[in-house]
């Protein structure tokens, strides 16, 4: 058997499967995809791919549809990663440009994702170890209220009204922001109580007590959600696919609502040459994954976040990789930014 032709016979019971959802004969390969030999040729070739596992019969029927390792073996062989269409790009950079800030990105990012692919998406929030002090803002609300903002390098924005001991006017609260602005900026978050300790020292004595009210609230603001989150969207797509799944699709619900599972495989997967990362049915070491796949890839400075979706092994795997991909760089141009 010609091995170039094998592997068109796979590709094309992959594509065929995929785009119908119904087992694929050697009739309907040989009038659907320009192979160039006859009916009982791919039928043999279709033997000698199931014969390596490549391919299964579900039932009685004649047709054949690929198991894990034949969409291992096609993903693999997807030489490059096709660009997406300039409308498509437009869209995204569209979209993910309007958003205000780190929440809203994330939450556009997904809802982006899961319309384009027709699947869940996931992302990651960056990680707060990477990220550092831009810019802090004290609001004068009352004599003796202060909205306190905190705006990290990431984008993200927290935010928290308090009460001062003492009365302040304007022009000690922007004095007192200054001052902090100056001593923290650049501040990586996770070091930002030593800073802190440093900067209260310098304050003059009777705005200390207000400086440290401040700077408490900041220290908070710090280390709020310093475990790892995610954000999701397209949850119902699974539902209108559950004849992919011949179990339950109970347990993948499961796994996305818990986020531990999901988190944990998101930072195990780790990039190709093509820039992402592919977990077909069982090669994902969480049991409740089984029967889905997830394509992923990681965004921002370091890439150490990921973005991705997961659906079920019948996946358009090639334009889902485009489209992740994508994704993923115009959301780390935006946040860089």
């Amino acid at each position: 058997m010609s091995e170039p032709r094998r592997l068109e016979v796979l590709r094309a019971i992959v594509e065929d499967y995929v785009h119908s959802r119904e087992p694929v004969g050697s009739k309907a390969l040989v009038e659907r995809h320009q192979l160039g030999v006859s009916s009982a040729t791919i039928r043999n070739d279709m033997a000698a791919l199931e014969e390596e596992g490549l391919i299964v019969a579900p039932h009685t029927s004649a047709g054949r549809i690929p198991t894990d390792k034949g969409y291992r073996l096609f993903v693999d062989r997807i030489s490059d990663v096709k660009p997406l269409s300039a409308a498509e790009r437009k869209a995204i950079q569209t979209l993910l440009e309007g958003a205000e800030d780190l929440d809203d990105v994330m939450e556009r990012t997904v809802r982006l994702l899961s319309q384009l692919t027709n699947q869940v998406a996931v992302v990651q929030y960056p990680h707060l170890g990477n990220a550092k002090v831009r810019h802090i803002e004290f609001v004068l609300l009352a004599p003796a209220q202060v909205l306190v903002v905190l705006i990290s390098t990431t984008g993200r924005v927290e935010q928290r009204v308090i009460t001062v001991p003492d009365q302040v006017t304007e022009p000690d609260l922007l004095e007192l922001r200054q001052h902090f602005l100056s001593a923290l900026s650049g501040t990586p978050l996770t070091r930002i109580t030593g800073q802190l300790a440093d900067c209260l020292v310098q304050v003059p004595a009777p705005k200390r007590r207000n400086a440290a009210a401040l700077a408490h609230c900041l220290e908070q603001l710090a280390g709020i959600n310093r475990e790892d989150r995610m954000v999701m969207a397209g949850t119902a797509n699974l539902a209108r696919s559950t004849v992919d799944f011949p179990l339950t699709i109970g347990p993948i619900l499961e796994a996305l609502e818990e986020q531990v599972v999901m988190l944990r495989l998101l930072s195990e997967m780790e990039q190709d040459a093509r820039g992402v990362s592919v977990r077909i049915g069982r090669e994902n070491p969480h049991g409740s994954l089984s029967e889905a796949s997830v394509v992923a890839t990681g965004y921002g400075p370091d890439s150490s976040a990921k973005v991705g979706v997961l659906g079920p092994t019948r996946m358009d795997y090639p334009n889902t990789m485009a489209t992740v991909r994508a994704v993923a760089r115009y959301l780390s141009r935006i946040l860089n930014n």
